[in-house]
């Protein structure tokens, strides 16, 4: 390995830890914002400590565009892109199968990842930022981002080691639990589906290509930089990256055609409660219901709320009325996940079966009167100071401030938000959280799973 290879991957190794925070700990953080004449939405945020760069690209390609009989196309087509690079049109662009553009990254020291979400599929670049090193980064970044192989043969092989995870995961208790919890509180909603061995069979790379064909296209982007570029760089270096994109579409209007709304998840009509049997030491217990969109005007006092409730851990009130008090259970947690729709709020822990009853009965109480009274004084205080003090550490690497600059643009959140988010946080009040939980959650028409260690469901 050469001295700049060697440079390289230690520098993208490190993550640029607790450099970005050097220079934003005193001050605000600037994003800088513009849509390029493709439609793409840029946001940048220049971080010259180190010379390294990463981006994320944002499709609306996630799981909740999945067909129902084709559920997961989304995860293992950000999966496939991996797999290899088709030709490109001159001499020096051949074809590149898995192991050659594996090394093609290894030889730059940079890196190229894919993953899809509920919502998204998005595209990650780490790159040192080095005049040799990013022009050919973000090249090869073009191509496999808009010329992906998807080759037929790679996917026969891939698919058979996914059919053999899912049939190592179906003898687990807590996927059976998640499987049919999502089912249960998200019903016909794309949210609540899962792939199986069932809907991986039914996905060929032709699907892939079609969707691919959907939803890429530089109109559909929204691109997040942090790193050591100014603004005239970076909106050079994101026309790069999606020009190839823009290549592949015959028609811009066609390709930027609004994509089909999905629909709302629907509220719970009533309880749902589901006894599965299973031979396990621990029951495992899940309770919860729809939740909240991101956009919802709830989400600061959800937040502090919820770390009062269950997501503070050691901290929180059902740890110290399920745990401590009572031994029921050696962790216990809630949580909201906002999406484009109302994710899960969710509850859970595991306990001994014979204990089952009493940890479902006490994880409902504590639920029931905090929605019905709220937090302490007390609690409200220290989750402030708990919640404010941490978010240094949500930005303490550019990867991290990349997350949440993404999280920002595909939100549509004012560009201030990371500035105003200890301010936002430290303004919530008792009525603020007690209103917003009666808002949002019903303890009354909740789903309840419990599996393991009892009858199975009449």
């Amino acid at each position: 390995m050469n001295t700049l290879k060697k440079i390289a991957t230690s520098a993208l190794k490190t993550g640029a830890t607790g450099l970005f925070l050097i220079n934003v700990a005193w001050a605000g953080i600037p994003i800088e914002h513009w849509t390029q004449p493709s439609g793409a939405q840029v946001y940048l945020v220049q971080s010259p400590a180190i010379p390294m760069l990463d981006v994320q690209i944002d499709f609306d390609a996630g799981s909740r565009r999945d067909p129902a009989d084709k559920a997961g196309l989304a995860s293992v087509t950000a999966s496939m892109l991996s797999k290899g690079v088709r030709a490109g049109v001159g001499p020096n662009e051949p074809a590149l199968d898995e192991n050659a553009l594996g090394e093609a990254w290894a030889d730059l020291g940079a890196s190229f990842m894919a993953h899809a979400g509920n919502d998204r599929l998005s595209l990650m670049l780490r790159t040192l930022t080095y005049p040799d090193l990013l022009g050919r980064s973000v090249e090869l970044a073009a191509r496999q981002l808009a010329q992906p192989a998807f080759p037929a043969a790679v996917w026969q092989r891939e698919r058979g080691s996914l059919q053999s995870a899912l049939k190592e995961a179906n003898t687990r208790p807590a996927t059976l639990a998640g499987r049919a919890f999502a089912q249960a509180v998200y019903g016909q909603h794309p949210y609540g589906y899962e792939m199986t061995e069932g809907t991986l069979a039914n996905i060929e790379v032709t699907d892939m290509s079609a969707l691919y064909g959907r939803v890429m296209a530089p109109c559909r982007a929204k691109v997040t930089l942090v790193g050591a570029i100014n603004r005239a760089q970076a909106d050079t270096l994101v026309q790069q990256l999606l020009s190839r994109l823009a290549d592949d579409k015959p028609s811009a209007a066609a390709a930027c055609a609004p994509l089909p709304a999905v629909a709302e998840v629907q509220a719970l009509a009533s309880a749902v409660e589901q006894r599965i049997a299973f031979e396990s030491a621990q029951a495992h217990v899940l309770i919860g219901q729809p939740g909240y969109r991101r956009d919802d005007p709830d989400h600061f006092a959800l937040t502090v709320g919820n770390y009062i409730l269950g997501g503070g851990g050691f901290v929180s009130r059902l740890t110290h009325e399920v745990r401590e008090k009572r031994g029921l259970s050696y962790s216990v947690y809630s949580g909201f996940a906002p999406g484009q729709h109302a994710g899960a709020f969710s509850l859970g822990l595991q306990t001994r079966p014979d204990q089952a009853d009493e940890a479902v009965r006490v994880a409902r109480e504590v639920v029931a009167e905090f929605v019905a009274n709220g937090p302490t004084q007390a609690e409200l205080q220290a989750a402030k100071d708990n919640l404010v003090g941490g978010f240094p550490l949500l930005i303490d690497s550019n990867r991290k401030l990349l997350g949440n600059v993404a999280n920002i643009a595909w939100n549509n959140l004012p560009l201030n938000y990371l500035d105003t988010w200890t301010a936002q946080v430290s303004k919530v009040t008792l009525a603020d959280i007690k209103s917003a939980f009666a808002r949002k959650l019903q303890p009354d028409r909740m789903v309840t799973v419990v599996l393991g260690g009892t009858p199975a469901s009449r």
